[in-house]
């Protein structure tokens, strides 16, 4: 029997329902099947897949690859595989929060060409390598708080320090960041770092930053903060309007000192930075407490080196200056001809202020001055070097004649032209050159009784300063090819070798 017109309107939907599942059937017949227990919306243009709460132990390889936004939170993925997001293109906004994440492969997602956002937070992520986040040239959103990060390689974000404006890593286990590669995020607008272990913003980090409007490093283990062009433009001291700048260093264990005056100026009664030291400053918020009560202390020298160290040429010395004052004093050494010195082949100044000559010459003759020096002045203090040159020992009786070819020096280097076989015979002979080594060679010659020491002399290539090596006769061994001990903290180790009449006929140095 023909349906009446009363079941006809019952059985047919409503003709705006009808063309919405036909957009619909139409939409799914074009592309892949939508993964089980997803949410799969396609209003042309965008492609959007919901598999929130699904269960999921990996990412779906049924996916359509001209998916535009991707939500997979909430599941059991551990893994992100190098396949799983490859030919996405069109894919804008990934979010795998709230997952077991611990290993992302390298280049897992470098064709997401056009990814805006990503989503990482709150999984299981140790580290990020430079390979990892590769291809990502226009991500804006970079979210990985809540992770077990310690490590961020220097190379990580290489792919979007250009377009990056949202940079969260907060909750993390991160004791230090690449600070030379944040200050080139030009467009970064907000840098979350809190609940770290960071004790160390590098100085100049954000002045290249004109864009940021909110830092947060609540809770880290910070002691100082270096001042910085951001902050002072923050405080309207340049020409143009200050940039609004929301600043969170509570929870650090700050040392309120002159350092941190431009802190103080910038917070308000309700910020919640306090000081952890001085003692008189405990625990009072940075607010209460007056501009002139964050002071400074110059340098104090405590303890330097006596007013005159004699050392015999070619020996080493060690020139002792520490310091005391608030901040804490950085010391410098100046050289009796007043150069700055620094580490260098002869010269190293340690972490206490100590300055090691580690082979002097006699140019090192004269006052070498010690300068300490911190936010609220320096001091001084001279120390008098004087180098005893090495006595020069007359030829015994029986000494060979003088060579017939006498030059600048007596070692013959091979391939050195204007000396003929007799007298390469008799002279020292440089062979095994390489960039770090030499050999010294010498024709054996009748004992001379009461050599105690040879000496080698060279030129440093570091500083061209001339640089000599003692070899005493007592550190060899008694026997061919016995190796002599390494001396104590010389950069040039040797080895000597005897012939059967114990003579010492060879040297082989190796410059460390």
């Amino acid at each position: 029997m023909a349906p009446g017109p009363m079941s006809w309107a019952l059985l047919s939907p409503p003709p705006a329902a009808l063309s919405f599942l036909l957009l619909l059937w139409a939409g799914a017949s074009r592309g892949q099947p939508c993964p089980g227990r997803c949410i799969c919306q396609n209003v042309a243009p965008t492609l959007t897949m919901l598999c929130a709460k699904t269960g999921l132990l990996f990412v779906p390889p049924a996916i359509d690859r001209r998916v535009v936004e991707l939500r997979l939170t909430d599941n059991f993925i551990a893994a992100v595989r190098r396949r799983d997001f490859a030919n996405m293109t069109s894919l804008v906004h990934l979010t795998l929060s709230r997952n077991t994440i611990g290993q992302v492969a390298a280049g897992a997602f470098a064709d997401l060409r056009a990814l805006r956002a990503l989503h990482l937070d709150s999984n299981r992520l140790a580290e990020v390598r430079g390979d990892q986040l590769r291809g990502l040239g226009n991500l804006r959103h970079l979210i990985l708080g809540n992770n077990q990060i310690r490590r961020v390689e220097s190379a990580a974000f290489d792919a979007f320090l250009s377009t990056v404006e949202d940079l969260d890593l907060s909750y993390n286990n991160l004791e230090a960041l690449p600070w030379e590669a944040v200050g080139q995020m030009v467009n970064l607008n907000t840098l979350t770092l809190d609940h770290n272990l960071i004790d160390h913003i590098a100085e100049g980090t954000f002045v290249q930053l004109h864009k940021l409007v909110r830092l947060d490093m609540t809770s880290n283990r910070l002691h100082k903060l270096p001042p910085d062009g951001l902050f002072l433009r923050s405080q309207g001291s340049g020409p143009k309007p200050p940039t609004p700048l929301t600043v969170s260093f509570g929870g650090n264990p700050l040392h309120c000192n002159c350092e941190l005056l431009w802190l103080r100026r910038l917070t308000r009664e309700d910020d919640l930075e306090t000081c952890a030291t001085p003692e008189h400053l405990t625990d009072r918020y940075f607010w209460s407490i007056p501009e002139e009560e964050f002071l400074c202390e110059p340098p104090l020298i405590t303890r330097q080196a006596g007013g005159r160290a004699l050392v015999v040429e070619g020996q080493a010395v060690s020139l002792r200056c520490r310091a005391v004052g608030d901040p804490e004093p950085v010391v410098h050494w100046v050289a009796p001809d007043g150069r700055l010195l620094g580490n260098s082949s002869r010269t190293r100044v340690r972490g206490d202020g100590t300055l090691d000559v580690t082979i002097t010459t006699l140019r090192d003759s004269g006052i070498f001055t010690c300068i300490a020096s911190n936010a609220a002045g320096e001091a001084t203090a001279p120390v008098e070097v004087c180098v005893v040159p090495l006595p020069l020992m007359a030829p015994p009786p029986a000494a060979p004649p003088p060579l017939t070819e006498p030059g600048s020096s007596d070692i013959a280097t091979p391939g050195r032209p204007g000396a003929n076989d007799s007298a390469a015979e008799r002279r020292l002979v440089a062979a095994e050159l390489t960039s770090s080594s030499v050999l010294i060679r010498w024709p054996a010659q009748r004992p001379v009784p009461g050599i105690r020491m040879y000496q080698v002399q060279y030129n440093s290539s570091a500083d061209d300063s001339l640089v000599y090596r003692h070899m005493a006769l007592a550190a060899l061994g008694p026997e061919l090819g016995a190796e002599a001990p390494e001396g104590p903290r010389d950069p040039v180790s040797a080895l000597g070798k005897l012939a059967a009449q114990k003579e010492v006929t060879a040297l082989a140095l190796v410059f460390q």
